[in-house]
C-alpha cells in the first residue's frame, strides 16, 4: 500500500477535501480578498487552496520583493492543461514578482525515460508558450544549471529514504535517479532565493504536486541555522546548527538581550524585526536564510471527453499547433452537460458545471465574467443548445490559437537562447 501520493501518475483523481483536512491546505477565498485585484483564476474557483499565501499578498500590497516559480516536465507537447499555471506565473510577475521557470528535463529523463534531445525539443515549446503569454524572468533547464545541482546536493543532506517512502510511497525498487529528480525539484523551488536573495516564494501547482511542496518546506526549515520563537514576554533566537560566532552576532545586534548556551533571548523588539536580523546574520555566516515556500493549488481542467486532461489521451485536449480540422473535431465532439434529447434540453436546461465545453470557457476562452455568467444562464435556461454552444466555443478557440501561435512564433528566439 502506498502511503504517499504519486505526483507522476497520469490518471490522478484528487480528493480535495481529504487533502485540505489531512495536509493543512487552506481554502484561498479569505486571503485572496486582500489582494489589490483578485485574478480571474481565483474569482472563478480554479485556484482553490493555498499554503502561506498571506506572505505573498503582503508582498504584493507593500511592493516588497517576492519570487514566483514553477516547473514543467517536458515529457510531451504543452497543451491546455498547462496554460493555467503559465497564466498564474505571468500574473504574479505582473504583480511585481521575480519570475522563475524550470524545465524539469532531469525529471523527464529519470521518470519518463525521455531522451535529452526530446527534452530540449519539448522544453522549447513550453518556453515559447510562456513567453507568448507575457512571461518575463529567468528560465533554465535543470541539467544545465550547476548552481541548482549544488543546491540539490545540499538539500539531499536533509532528506532520507524514510521521508521519500512516507511522502511518495517510494520502495526498494525505486531508482536512485528518481530520488535525485525529487531533490532537484526541491532545489528548483528554493533556487530563486539562492539566485536573487531570500524572499517569500509562490509556487502555483496542481493539487497532485503538494508532496513536493511539503518536502521543500521541510528542507527549507532544516537548512536554517536559527529558529525564532515568540515566547510571549520575549523573542527567543535558538540555534539549530549555527556557528557560535553567528549566535554572538545575534546577541550583539540586540542591546539588552541575554545570551545562553544555544539561544539568545530578546525583549522589546517585534518578532518580524528579530526574524529579519537573524536571517541576515545567518547569510553573513554562510547560511541560506530561506523562507519556506508558499503555494497555491488549482483544480484540474477536465479533458474534452470528461476525466483528466493528459498528453497520453489525445482526445482529452489539443496542442497549440494542432491542425484546425483536428481541433474542430475535438471541440465539436466534446462531452457536454446537455440532456439526452433536444426537447429535454429546452425543458430542463443544461448543466454547465459538469460540461467540458463550459469549463473550457471558464478556464481559458472567456475573459469577461459577465459573458461567462451569461453563457451559464443561457445553458441552464435551455435557451442555448449544446451544438450552438460548441460552435461559438470553437470560434473562440480558433481565434485564441491563431493569436497564441503568432505570439509563440514571435518569441521563438527567446526560447532558443535558454
Amino acid at each position: 500500500m502506498q502511503s504517499g501520493m504519486n505526483p507522476w501518475s497520469s490518471n490522478q483523481t484528487v480528493d480535495v477535501d481529504r487533502l485540505f483536512a489531512e495536509f493543512g491546505i487552506e481554502p484561498v477565498g479569505e486571503v485572496a480578498r486582500r489582494l489589490p485585484e483578485v485574478p480571474p483564476f481565483m474569482r472563478r474557483g480554479v485556484v482553490v487552496g493555498h499554503r502561506d499565501y498571506g506572505l505573498i499578498v503582503d508582498a504584493i500590497r507593500n511592493r516588497t520583493p517576492f519570487h514566483v516559480l514553477t516547473g514543467f516536465m517536458p515529457s510531451g507537447l504543452p497543451h491546455l492543461g498547462h496554460l493555467m499555471v503559465m497564466k498564474e506565473v505571468v500574473w504574479h510577475v505582473r504583480q511585481g514578482g521575480n519570475g522563475y521557470v524550470a524545465i524539469a528535463d532531469r525529471e523527464a529523463h529519470a521518470v519518463r525515460g525521455m531522451s535529452w534531445e526530446k527534452c530540449r525539443e519539448y522544453g522549447k515549446e513550453y518556453l515559447k508558450a510562456l513567453y507568448a503569454l507575457g512571461f518575463e524572468g529567468t528560465t533554465y533547464y535543470q541539467s544545465k544549471n550547476d548552481r541548482l545541482k549544488d543546491l540539490a546536493f545540499e538539500a539531499s543532506i536533509k532528506v532520507n529514504f524514510s521521508d521519500l517512502a512516507a511522502i511518495y510511497g517510494f520502495g526498494p525498487e525505486t531508482s536512485l535517479s528518481h530520488a535525485m529528480s525529487v531533490v532537484t525539484q526541491v532545489a528548483d523551488i528554493l533556487y530563486p532565493q539562492l539566485d536573487a536573495g531570500p524572499a517569500p516564494t509562490i509556487v502555483p501547482v496542481g493539487l497532485d504536486q503538494d508532496p513536493h511542496i511539503r518536502l521543500t518546506r521541510d528542507v527549507a526549515y532544516k537548512l536554517r541555522m536559527f529558529t525564532v520563537e515568540d515566547r510571549g514576554d520575549h523573542i527567543s533566537v535558538r540555534s539549530k546548527n549555527a556557528p557560535e560566532a553567528a549566535l554572538e552576532a545575534v546577541a550583539r545586534t540586540f542591546r539588552g538581550s541575554k545570551k545562553y548556551a544555544g539561544h539568545v533571548d530578546v525583549t522589546g523588539v517585534a518578532m518580524g524585526h528579530v526574524e529579519e536580523a537573524a536571517r541576515k546574520i545567518e547569510i553573513a555566516h554562510g547560511g541560506f536564510g530561506f523562507y519556506p515556500p508558499s503555494s497555491t493549488y488549482h483544480i484540474f481542467m477536465q479533458g474534452l471527453q470528461g476525466g483528466k486532461m493528459s498528453s497520453s489521451v489525445p482526445e482529452s485536449s489539443f496542442g497549440f499547433y494542432e491542425p484546425e480540422k483536428s481541433v474542430k473535431k475535438k471541440v465539436m465532439g466534446a462531452l457536454t452537460g446537455g440532456r439526452m434529447t433536444l426537447e429535454e434540453q429546452r425543458r430542463l436546461g443544461g448543466e454547465p458545471d459538469v460540461c467540458s465545453v463550459y469549463l473550457l470557457n471558464l478556464f481559458h476562452m472567456l475573459e469577461d465574467d459577465v459573458e461567462l455568467a451569461d453563457l451559464a444562464r443561457r445553458c441552464e435556461s435551455g435557451e442555448l443548445t449544446c451544438g450552438q454552444c460548441k460552435k461559438e466555443t470553437y470560434e473562440r478557440v480558433q481565434a485564441f490559437l491563431v493569436d497564441l501561435r503568432e505570439k509563440m512564433d514571435a518569441v521563438e528566439h527567446l526560447a532558443e537562447e535558454v
